[in-house]
């Protein structure tokens, strides 16, 4: 059963830096796609950064271009998002989720497992 577990959330001020983890098991297929998402209250949920395994496309969502990167260690099965100059619009729950079609576009991927979330609060 796949599993994915996320960490590195926490409180950060304006302009700081953070990086979260999302570590998966139980994967037995080749190619799939690991995207972050984020709520925040009252709030509809949305993408953030994808990332493919296929050929390591990714996707950034507008607001977060520039700031934030998305990367892979495919020997740990582990997916990083580096986020700087973050800003209190930041401030959300932020899952991972992991689906296929391996496309970075977030638009054509069936995301069919998610994790708990990681709690992001940027505020001074």
């Amino acid at each position: 059963q796949v599993q994915l577990v996320e960490s590195g959330g926490r409180l950060v001020q304006p302009g700081g830096s953070l990086r979260l983890s999302c570590a998966a098991s139980g994967v037995t297929f080749d190619y799939y796609t690991i995207g972050w998402f984020r709520q925040a209250p009252g709030l509809e949920r949305e993408v953030v950064s994808c990332i493919s395994n296929a050929d390591d496309s990714t996707y950034y969502a507008d607001s977060v271009k520039g700031r934030f990167t998305i990367s892979r260690d495919g020997a740990k099965d582990t997916v990083y998002l580096q986020m700087h100059s973050l800003e209190p619009e930041d401030t959300a729950v932020y899952y991972c989720a992991l689906g296929g079609p391996p496309y970075s576009d977030p638009a054509w991927v069936k995301w069919d497992y998610w994790g708990q979330g990681t709690q992001v609060t940027v505020s001074s």
